[in-house]
């Protein structure tokens, strides 16, 4: 098959974009910073307005949110990342709340329009294929569905296996820049989330399927699990803390159902050595964000275990994590995706694991949600509560439990002061049983 390529520069190819257009950027690791470069270079010239910008998460700059683009780019993330909740949060940019797993139908269904996908891809190999690399997600349904597909053929992008793998038929345009995909930069977990994920990796059983995210507590549950035996990984996405675990054999997927064997994941953000790990592997399945985040895919592996992060709690169960108030933060994510995943599991368990306090010092555990908080997981969807005070299940019990069982792992300055919220709602029943 003929490989060759036409190339053209990054501001040619981003001609065909027109005022009004929809535009997707493949996402975190993976944004194609030459072609997001030259269409602010348009913008600079006038040549364009009302273009709307969409991805998950990206790291790096997001130039396109900056104030002075206001009326010519109009960010509308899946995510709300560091790198642009600033700007959603004065107004220039927005948010649409979606399930992860639905992100690629909003362009499937046709709910969303892609004009124009901008991605990256590996170089083409014998047979004409190129790889997603790290953003598959809903980088794949945008192809399918742009009316042009703008890719940059950048030699530091992994050839993953899975569904990163599309033909190069796909393509409109082609632009070469061996740019170095992002790094994500993780801190060494503190004595409070060493805490966490001893608590967490407690719950972990031998063979079971893991899904967790990234940051402090997610490193510091899987720096606890040397001792386990036949982990598996189905997963949104993983970081560094899953490759020591590989190299000693203790994950290995052997008692995963779907996928036996393999690492299955949608997007990747780490070190190079990440990216490394994952070029031409065939242990690591890089698959769309509809299958990953599928909870009925998922429940199939046994004893499914899936660890998130919370803002707030309230005191029946309730789960915040996209928001601050009245002020959007995250985003829905696959939180609920995978809590319910998990929950359907045979032996599965959906943990939230989150810090008894905030930096400030304010409980996470609250009598309410502040004022124009989202409910992202909702009370009828918890399982596991873990902080650094220890673990609780909510699954079965009823509001007052809940209660009793949230207080048990606040905080100990706190816990009288949430007594008392407690008996004021539920009355003065509240205090005749024992949890």
């Amino acid at each position: 098959m003929d490989t060759k390529i036409h190339f053209v520069t990054a501001d040619e190819a981003v001609k065909v974009v027109k005022s009004s257009d929809h535009i997707h950027f493949s996402s975190v690791a993976s944004a194609p910073r030459i072609l997001i470069e030259a269409l602010c270079r348009r913008a600079d010239r006038g040549e364009i307005r009302d273009i709307h910008i969409h991805h998950l998460h990206t790291e790096g700059p997001a130039p396109y949110t900056d104030p002075k683009y206001n009326g010519i780019f109009f960010h509308q993330g899946f995510f709300i990342g560091a790198n642009v909740r600033k700007s959603v949060q004065a107004g220039y940019s927005d948010y649409i709340p979606v399930f992860l797993s639905e992100t690629q139908r909003l362009y499937r269904c046709g709910a969303l329009p892609c004009d124009v996908a901008m991605i990256q891809v590996c170089p083409p190999d014998k047979h004409g294929f190129v790889s997603l690399g790290t953003s598959v997600d809903a980088t794949l349904a945008a192809i399918e569905c742009a009316k042009t597909v703008i890719a940059v053929v950048n030699r530091n992008v992994p050839r993953a296996w899975g569904q990163a793998m599309i033909p190069m038929s796909m393509i409109d345009i082609f632009v070469e820049a061996d740019t170095p995909l992002e790094p994500a930069h993780f801190s060494v977990p503190n004595e409070i989330e060493t805490a966490i994920g001893k608590n967490c990796a407690a719950l972990i059983d031998d063979g079971a399927c893991l899904q967790m995210g990234i940051g402090a507590i997610p490193n510091a549950v899987l720096a606890q699990l040397g001792g386990h035996k036949h982990l598996g990984i189905h997963t949104e996405m993983f970081a560094d803390g899953v490759l020591e675990l590989v190299e000693k054999g203790v994950i290995d997927g052997s008692n995963k159902v779907t996928d036996k064997g393999k690492l299955v994941s949608t997007f990747l953000m780490g070190s190079q050595k990440v990216y490394d790990f994952i070029d031409d592997n065939p242990m690591v399945a890089m698959m769309d964000v509809g299958y990953t985040n599928d909870p009925y895919v998922m429940s199939r592996n046994p004893r499914m275990t899936a660890i998130n992060s919370a803002v707030q709690i309230d005191l029946t169960g309730q789960v915040c994590a996209d928001s601050i108030g009245l002020k959007f933060y995250s985003g829905v994510g696959g939180q609920v995706d995978f809590v319910y995943g998990a929950s359907l599991s045979a032996g599965g368990k959906a943990i939230i694991a989150m810090p008894s306090c905030t930096s400030k010092g304010d409980s996470k555990i609250a009598p309410t949600v502040l004022n124009g908080a989202g409910i992202v997981t909702s009370r009828a969807h918890i399982h596991w509560v873990v902080t650094e005070y220890g673990a609780v299940d909510l699954y079965g019990k009823s509001m007052q439990e809940r209660a009793k069982l949230l207080i048990s792992i606040a905080h100990p300055d706190h816990r009288e002061s949430l007594d008392r919220a407690a008996f004021e709602r539920f009355g003065p029943h509240y205090h005749n049983f024992e949890i």
